[in-house]
C-alpha cells in the first residue's frame, strides 16, 4: 500500500491540482483509518459535459453531477477504483455553499473515497453519516 497507487488525470479540462503529495498521504490515512487496503486508485479531473456523458452511458441518469465513483475491487477491503469529479461542478458548488473551491474540491474526493469504502449516501441515515465521516476526515488534513 503506496501513495504511488494514487493516480491523477484530467479529461476536457484544464485542471492543475495543488499538494498532490499531501493529498496522497490524506487519502492513504483514510484509507488505512478504515482497515482497508489501497491497491490503485484513479482520480480523473473532468468537465460538466464530459462527466455527463459517463453519467448517461454507464449509469442512463441525465443528470449533471460533482462526482461518479466506479469500484473496480475484487477483493474484501480493498481500494481499486477510478473517481470522476466535475471541476465545473466544483466551482459552481464552493459558490452555492459559499465555501472554498480547495475545500469544495477535498469534500468531493474524500467522499468518493468513502464511497469506495462501503458508505453509502441513498437514504436520509446515510447521508447524515457520510457527512460525518466526511467532515471527520476533512479535519485530519494537515496542508
Amino acid at each position: 500500500m503506496s501513495k504511488n497507487a494514487i493516480h491523477f488525470f484530467t479529461e476536457d479540462v484544464i485542471f492543475t491540482l495543488k499538494q498532490k503529495s499531501e493529498i496522497r498521504n490524506w487519502i492513504l490515512t483514510t484509507v488505512k483509518n478504515e482497515s482497508y487496503r489501497l491497491k490503485e486508485l484513479n482520480y480523473i479531473f473532468c468537465s460538466d459535459e464530459y462527466l455527463l456523458g459517463i453519467n448517461q452511458q454507464y449509469l442512463n441518469h441525465d443528470t449533471y453531477t460533482d462526482i461518479i465513483t466506479f469500484d473496480t475491487s475484487e477483493e474484501e477491503r480493498v481500494v481499486v477504483g477510478d473517481i470522476f469529479i466535475s471541476i465545473d461542478r466544483i466551482r459552481e458548488n464552493a459558490d452555492k455553499f459559499k465555501s472554498a473551491e480547495r475545500d469544495e474540491l477535498h469534500r468531493v474526493m474524500i467522499h468518493g473515497v468513502l464511497h469506495l469504502l462501503g458508505y453509502t449516501d441513498k437514504g436520509k441515515k446515510e447521508k447524515a453519516q457520510m457527512t460525518d465521516k466526511e467532515n471527520q476526515y476533512l479535519g485530519l488534513r494537515n496542508f
